[in-house]
């Protein structure tokens, strides 16, 4: 079990609807050996932890384009969190002010991923900074 592939959600809170970016994540996930599970639009912050727990995620990819994220991304986290899942790393991106990402690394988030970063930054990133949970 402690050499199992990293397990990463990709997920899209709220009514923000463009989803090409997290559906380019998600292949580019898939593509460097993650498991890799897309929720889709139109989720709940509930859903999205429920999920999370359920499918026993290492690190969760939020992503927003639609302004939101300083609401939805700290709900999700704490969703999350109250289910048990504290050892799940969060990540965010999308349209993101600097203004804004003290707020979210606050609120939890492990690394905030804007447009003009590359999807082997971010992969190294991931490799660098998330390993797989290890449950007894």
């Amino acid at each position: 079990m402690a050499n199992r592939k990293l397990r990463i959600m990709v997920a899209k809170p709220g009514l923000d609807g463009h989803d090409r970016g997290a559906r380019v994540l998600a292949r580019c996930f898939r593509d460097a050996g993650y498991e890799t599970i897309y929720t889709g639009c139109h989720q709940t912050p509930e859903q999205i932890a429920a999920a999370a727990i359920q499918e026993d995620i290492d690190c969760v990819g939020l992503s927003c384009m639609s302004g939101a994220h300083k609401y939805l991304f700290p709900e999700c986290v704490r969703q999350i969190r109250a289910l048990g899942g504290d050892d799940i790393q969060i990540i965010g991106g999308g349209i993101i002010p600097k203004g804004d990402y003290q707020l979210l690394y606050d609120a939890g988030l492990k690394g905030i991923f804007t447009p003009g970063i590359t999807l082997d930054d971010i992969v190294k990133w991931i490799n660098e900074n998330i390993v797989p949970n290890v449950k007894e």
